[in-house]
């Protein structure tokens, strides 16, 4: 049976208990229960049976409200997807708007599959590295249990895993945080932390500026593009770069790097691809056989 039947068959559904519900409480005449109403002719109607229709009508509009409404929240659950890391090592992932953002272990995000054309938002639990795109007519926002981040264009560590207080650290840019019990915000520039003490946010300077790079030390890419793994690669390694052939780029890999160089990087994609490699100063190319 289609949705449409389903609401269809909702609908006759409703229609007939109210429907029996007027009869039982005499709010009919003959000539309504035939189908017949002679044109001008109005019933008469005594004050509680006006009382009594208001509130069946009231009843039938409520029905189809909370129909729509439970249609509306099973539509937008389906265009959220999900993607959780379940190992030790750091899961990288590229959204649609070329935002990176990488998991800690026991970490997910929830996120729609297109985002909205006036903000970008997502859901995060645990631990996380944000890499933003940025644009300024399209904020980024996330969802933790205890904050709401907001963030044009930047880079930043959220620890919010439910084992310690609420901690983010600005690598770059700029982040607006909200405490969502009290509605205090804050804004957090580069090299600062803010966190969550005695129910107040806190921002003090990053003590731990090496928090950043244990995320990418351990990489993995589940079925990620390999324009985006190189992408991803290209922005934690040093002068060496990557970059492919066009028709390539859509080519879909699960791999993992444990601290590799962009050289044996490029070694273990050719073989996982079957692919080549050229070298040219350096920037190394990735290509068909």
């Amino acid at each position: 049976m289609t949705r449409k039947e389903r609401d269809n068959r909702r609908t006759d559904q409703a229609w007939n208990k109210v429907y029996h519900r007027l009869e039982k409480d005499g709010l009919l005449t003959c000539k309504e229960k035939e189908g017949v109403m002679p044109y001008g002719d109005i019933p008469r109607l005594t004050t509680r049976k006006i009382v009594l229709l208001s509130l069946q009508v009231a009843a039938i509009i409520s029905f189809f409200l909370i129909i729509h409404f439970n249609r509306t929240e099973e539509e937008a659950d389906r265009n959220l997807l999900t993607r959780q890391n379940t190992e030790t090592t750091t899961l990288a992932t590229t959204l649609e708007d070329g935002s990176i953002v990488y998991l800690a272990g026991n970490a997910a995000i929830r996120y729609p599959e297109h985002f909205q054309p006036d903000k970008r938002e997502i859901s995060l639990q645990g631990n996380a590295l944000f890499d933003i795109a940025g644009n300024r007519q399209r904020p980024f926002l996330i969802e933790t249990e205890d904050a709401r981040i907001e963030v044009l264009g930047t880079a930043f560590n959220i620890k919010s895993d439910g084992f310690q207080p609420f901690e983010l650290s600005v690598q770059r840019g700029l982040v607006k945080v909200t405490l969502k019990k009290s509605g205090q915000d804050v804004h957090v520039k580069a090299g600062e932390t803010v966190t969550v003490s005695s129910r107040k946010l806190q921002v003090t300077q990053t003590k731990d500026s090496g928090q950043f790079d244990e995320y990418v030390r351990q990489i993995r890419f589940k079925d990620e593009r390999l324009a985006d793994i190189l992408r991803v690669i290209n922005l934690n390694t040093g002068d060496i770069s990557l970059k492919t052939t066009p028709e390539l780029a859509d080519r879909t890999l699960t791999v993992t790097f444990d601290n590799n160089s962009p050289e044996s990087i490029a070694e273990l994609l050719c073989f996982a691809l079957n692919l080549k490699s050229t070298r040219i100063n350096n920037v190394i190319t990735l290509h068909e056989n």
